[in-house]
């Protein structure tokens, strides 16, 4: 089955419970019934940061395969990179259901999952069992609900699964789990990253971080990544708030709301980052990318690599092929020999973006 066919099949899975549908698509995925990408990347779409070549900058955010049960097969359908996760110490049921709900006049979803996964035993062996990767892999990891202590839990996550990746990323940002985003504070941060930094032989680690941060706190985690050793920042997370102009009676249901809505909110935040950045983060811009256009959007607001999500949901293993093509040609058509040179072009405007 190649991506196209695959995706044609999607108008289906929206006749049932959304997460049913997911499960349902992971399955297809473990099985191959997705297909895989016909043709090499542009040579424009190499990225090289995080000690890494990425052929392409496109991603897969955490959240689309916790377990890391399809990640080979997500590789093969052209993505630059892969995160799964995010992976807890034990294993976590999430809050009850329904917890996933398509908002489908505004491309959006809205999830309250709290880290439903198998733990991290099961997860490592999923990525022991991972051979001939054909992208980077990252592994996202975060805390139980209850029983938790972040300074000694994300070390050893971190322990675990870093020699099995080629980054880690912290994910302090959810809105799911009680008290997580709380961690994003400077003290709590700091007290973490200090914990993290007496790991040896890590990856590359990153911070994922809520789009929902003021610009004082946004600033505070920047520098403290930066004075605790941290490479990157994902920017960010799903969102708390209700941007103007939602249609869908769904609007109103609690959890966090990604996809299309979120894309001016996240890229005036990530342009931030990159300004308060200054060339000392690798950044990474998710938040409402749904095609070619939207990615170049997010390079020029400082990020490196761009993650999928929502938009992948929406339209299937056919929208990797055709965004990396309309990428490609935006670059070029802009005058850019390579992704690198885009970066943060526009981010003292886009900051300013409402």
């Amino acid at each position: 089955m190649t991506p196209r066919i695959a995706s044609a099949l999607l108008p289906l899975l929206r006749l049932i419970d959304p997460e049913t549908a997911h499960n349902l698509s992971l399955h297809a995925l473990r099985w191959g019934l997705a297909g895989c990408a016909r043709r090499s990347d542009d040579p424009v779409l190499a990225v090289d940061v995080l000690g890494h070549r990425f052929s392409n900058p496109i991603g897969l955010a955490a959240g689309f395969d916790k377990d890391a049960v399809a990640a080979a097969a997500l590789m093969r359908l052209g993505f630059g990179f892969v995160e799964t996760g995010t992976v807890t110490p034990r294993p976590q049921a999430g809050n009850a259901k329904p917890r996933l709900y398509r908002l489908e006049p505004d491309r959006a979803v809205i999830n309250r999952m709290g880290f439903n996964n198998g733990g991290l035993d099961a997860y490592r062996r999923n990525l022991e069992g991972l051979a001939n990767r054909t992208a980077i892999l990252g592994a996202n990891v975060g805390i139980n609900k209850d029983g938790a202590d972040p300074e000694r839990d994300y070390p050893a996550l971190i322990a675990a699964v870093g020699p099995l990746a080629d980054y880690v990323t912290i994910n302090i940002s959810s809105p799911n789990t009680p008290g997580l985003r709380d961690l994003q504070s400077e003290d709590r941060l700091r007290s973490i990253l200090r914990a993290v930094a007496e790991v040896p032989n890590k990856p590359p680690i990153l911070v994922k971080v809520a789009p929902d941060l003021s610009d004082e706190g946004l600033e505070a985690v920047v520098e403290t990544c930066v004075a605790e050793g941290v490479q990157g920042l994902i920017v960010g997370n799903t969102t708390l708030s209700r941007p103007f102009g939602l249609k869908s009676p769904l609007m109103r249901k609690d959890g966090g709301l990604s996809g299309a809505p979120l894309l001016p909110l996240s890229t005036r935040m990530l342009a931030r980052a990159f300004l308060y950045a200054r060339g000392r983060l690798v950044l990474v811009g998710a938040g409402g990318v749904f095609d070619g256009k939207d990615a170049l959007l997010k390079i020029r607001a400082g990020a490196s690599l761009v993650q999928l999500y929502t938009g992948f949901a929406y339209q299937g293993p056919a929208l990797i092929p055709r965004l990396k093509q309309e990428l490609a040609a935006a670059l070029k058509k802009a005058g850019y020999n390579r992704v690198q040179d885009a970066v943060g072009s526009d981010a003292r405007q886009l900051a300013e973006l409402q």
